[in-house]
């Protein structure tokens, strides 16, 4: 299991800016991440390799930020692998809320992060159909 960082920012010039100042003050790195905005605010997603410091350190800036599990599924970079995920979690009566990518530092292969409601039943509905959880 995978925490995510979510915060809420202002749709402002040089927000995302200050944001990623703060992680890099912090060495922190941002393995992936998704962006979804308003005209005013914006919901800013993303796995990093220290979830809890970067979600104080950003609350410390004055961010709103909230850690929530995810699932990571590493899958093959070929026609219909994201297809098939999806069925294999809909035959499993499991509904996907929202996905984005990363990437396998060492394989290299692409990380699918999606969030659902429960994430332990589908890590382990996915491990049992033989898919990589990371």
């Amino acid at each position: 299991m995978m925490k995510q960082l979510s915060l809420f920012a202002e749709n402002n010039k040089g927000t995302l800016q200050d944001i990623t100042g703060i992680l890099k003050n912090e060495q922190i790195n941002i393995l992936g991440s998704v962006t979804n905005d308003s005209a005013e605010y914006g919901i800013i997603r993303m796995v990093v390799s220290a979830p809890e410091k970067a979600a104080q350190a950003l609350e410390n800036a004055g961010y709103l930020c909230r850690l929530t599990d995810v699932t990571g599924v590493e899958v093959a970079d070929e026609v219909g692998n994201l297809h098939n995920l999806l069925l294999a979690l809909s035959e499993s009566n499991i509904n996907v809320d929202y996905v984005y990518l990363s990437f396998n530092r060492d394989s290299g292969k692409p990380i699918l992060i999606f969030h659902t409601e429960d994430t332990y039943e589908v890590e382990a509905c996915l491990a049992a159909k033989g898919f990589t959880v990371v």
